[in-house]
């Protein structure tokens, strides 16, 4: 577990590298794996290096394209940063992964559209994994919403009626507890953050809109107004 960021920044550059073509390059991608190749994990075994000879001959032989998916690919199996049926943002694609190839990644998004994701994509790009704390006892993904409220009102009751419209809402945990955060003093408001754990990441939307159904419905039970950020315009007289 040590050198697995190291391993995986030396793949991520075979990667990038491989894409540009060119025998020099594969030239230099072929030394750099004889070098590490020592270092990673199970090198020894003969699994390994049959899964090693077969790359060579796939840097040597295959497309530039092609090949850096496919190392990308070996990458993403090594590294596991999220598996089939997790909710995943990538780059800025988000939905729940349906198929992991050696090639692409499958995501449906919550619009029901299927976008394939080259790997060598998804090893470059920033992945968010939203379904990795609601396993194996985790305590959950924190969904969070920020309102608005006037200075007239007491932070006290705020606090009250968010998490009370926290614990209204469907697959929302009651443990941990809701909190809120105030996250800014504004000219005539403050901002307010509830934030609630949840197991069902691949749930998000319909939470939130629960949330906010919620907020809206205890808040006017309770005549608070909730405020809009709003600005004015001075316009000089001629």
């Amino acid at each position: 577990k040590i050198i697995e960021p190291q391993v995986k920044q030396y793949f991520l550059l075979i990667s990038q590298t491989v894409t540009s073509g060119g025998n020099g390059v594969i030239l230099l991608v072929v030394f750099m794996l004889v070098i590490i190749f020592p270092y990673l994990p199970g090198s020894s075994s003969p699994a390994f290096q049959g899964v090693s000879v077969f790359l060579g001959i796939l840097l040597s032989l295959g497309s530039s394209s092609a090949t850096s998916n496919m190392v990308a690919g070996l990458v993403i199996t090594y590294m596991r940063p999220f598996k089939v049926g997790d909710r995943v943002k990538i780059g800025e694609v988000v939905g729940d992964v349906t198929e992991k190839t050696m090639l692409v990644t499958r995501i449906r998004t919550i619009k029901n559209e299927d976008v394939t994701v080259p790997n060598s994509m998804v090893l470059s790009s920033s992945t968010v994994n939203y379904s990795s704390r609601t396993k194996n006892n985790e305590p959950g993904l924190i969904l969070h919403y920020t309102v608005t409220i006037g200075y007239d009102i007491a932070w006290k009751q705020v606090y009250e009626l968010l998490t009370k419209a926290a614990l209204q809402t469907n697959h929302i945990e009651k443990e941990p507890a809701p909190f809120i955060l105030q996250t800014s003093l504004d000219d005539f408001y403050i901002s307010y953050q509830i934030n609630a754990y949840t197991l069902q990441a691949n749930l998000q939307a319909s939470i939130y809109s629960n949330l906010l159904e919620n907020i809206q419905d205890i808040f006017n039970e309770a005549g608070i107004e909730i405020l809009s950020p709003q600005y004015n315009v001075i316009r000089k007289e001629e």
